[in-house]
């Protein structure tokens, strides 16, 4: 397993790292879609966090390699997403101001960016605080894990 800092400086000094991997974690914040980035505000983080999931899901890096989505802080987003529109971020979200089809809107963007048919792309919404949820992502991860191991 390896972190690789989220920050614009720091992703040059980890994609050599990937050769023979079989799985990634990609983890972005679900309720930060009305956010600046750290290092640039005027840069909205989910769309940010959009893009390198592209680059990295389509990659040659990760040709065969599984990708699992967290979208964390989920518990922040259920709040948020009943005041604040995904559109501030999507213009072309066109549910309403409802969870189900915010988390619905997410999941089909991110997985529509993987240009590879044959790679699934597993999409997990989660609450770090929350052990029940945890718990359960965590022993369907090792099922994708020990599955993708197989396979070698």
């Amino acid at each position: 397993m390896l972190y690789v800092g989220g920050q614009r400086n720091e992703r040059k000094k980890w994609i050599h790292c990937f050769q023979n991997v079989t799985s990634v974690i990609f983890c972005v914040g679900a309720s930060e879609y009305d956010q600046g980035l750290y290092e640039d505000q005027s840069e909205n983080r989910m769309t940010e966090a959009l893009v390198l999931f592209t680059e990295i899901c389509n990659s040659h890096w990760f040709q065969h390699t599984e990708m699992i989505l967290f979208f964390n802080k989920d518990d922040l987003f259920r709040e948020k997403i009943n005041k604040v529109s995904l559109k501030t971020c999507f213009p072309d979200y066109e549910g309403g101001l409802d969870y189900e089809e915010a988390k619905d809107f997410l999941t089909k963007k991110f997985r529509d960016v993987n240009e590879n048919q044959t790679k699934q792309i597993y999409v997990h919404f989660t609450t770090a605080t929350n052990t029940e949820n945890i718990q359960f992502v965590f022993s369907d991860i090792k099922e994708i894990l020990l599955s993708s191991v197989k396979h070698l």
